[in-house]
């Protein structure tokens, strides 16, 4: 055989592989490749002490680590107008911000003009408080604040969400209170940020609600904890703010590359890192974004 007929050969079936391949379903290849995160986030509660000396110096190298997305959480006294003049001035983008549960009634309005103002795409309300959670109605409650507040939001334009901790996991009368949420809140109306910390501290697991509930977490906050701690149903977060559990992302124990996996089921589109308390903010920012824009699955 010539060398020319080998050569045609292989270029056949090279070819005829490739035709194959080009034929294959978009989600397969997406499962055979590579995937990164593009754009990493940050919750600016992260660096709050920092923000509130220094607000304008402190996004600005918030976006010399190379973040080009920030979660907030509290504006510092400045109008709209001057959050998004500081965004624009260091080519930010602000997808979302926390607006705490009894901003969600009569306060409810202004906060969404407010958001407009800086471009939002979420308003998320970040935590129920112990007290307000003492009342045996309370999820049944939130879950109509939740799908009013939505409809508000969608027809400005914009959506409404809930960000968990660890007590919607734990049981009350036989149910968990994450489960009733996201069975009484209409998924059009209300979508979920998912706290992949917060969520594993209470020993569940994201990817089992990734694939119950497919679509309706289009943002998680990203945070690593060394070890599960003790969790009980009341008290405040300390065990979360102590320095003792929490770490940079990918110095503790969850694994990112199983959970990222389930990104597009999820519906992810937001990727946002958190520390509560670290010791050294700046830094704590810069080594989870150094893991995550190397991470691939």
């Amino acid at each position: 055989m010539s060398f020319h007929a080998v050569n045609r050969r292989t270029f056949l079936k090279t070819a005829s592989t490739a035709a194959a391949i080009s034929l294959l379903p978009g989600r397969l290849l997406w499962a055979a490749g590579q995937h990164k995160i593009d754009n990493i986030a940050v919750q600016l509660y992260t660096v709050r002490d920092l923000m509130q000396n220094d607000f304008e110096g402190t996004i600005a190298k918030v976006a010399q680590i190379g973040y080009k997305e920030v979660e907030f959480a509290g504006y510092f006294g400045r109008t709209a107008d001057q959050v998004k003049a500081v965004l624009d001035k260091n080519g930010l983008k602000a997808p979302s911000t926390h607006v705490q549960y009894d901003e969600l009634d009569d306060k409810f309005p202004s906060v969404i003009e407010f958001s407009k103002t800086i471009g939002l795409e979420y308003i998320i309300c970040p935590w129920i408080s112990e007290e307000a959670r003492k009342n045996p109605d309370i999820w049944k409650q939130a879950a109509d604040k939740f799908n009013k507040c939505g409809e508000q939001t969608k027809k400005a334009g914009m959506e409404f969400g809930y960000h968990n901790h660890w007590f919607e996991f734990l049981p009350v009368n036989g149910k968990k209170p994450y489960d009733e949420l996201l069975a009484m809140c209409e998924p059009n109306l209300v979508k979920m940020e998912m706290d992949l910390c917060w969520i594993t501290a209470a020993g569940a697991d994201p990817v089992t609600y990734f694939e119950k509930y497919p679509g309706r977490f289009p943002l998680v906050h990203v945070k690593d904890i060394k070890k599960l701690p003790k969790i009980t149903q009341g008290g405040s977060q300390d065990f979360g703010s102590s320095l003792d559990e929490l770490t940079e992302v990918g110095s503790g124990i969850i694994d990112w590359k199983r959970i990222f996996a389930h990104s597009e089921q999820a519906g992810l589109k937001y990727y946002i890192v958190e520390h509560d308390k670290p010791k050294q903010p700046l830094q704590s920012i810069k080594t989870s974004y150094e893991y995550l824009s190397k991470l691939r699955w």
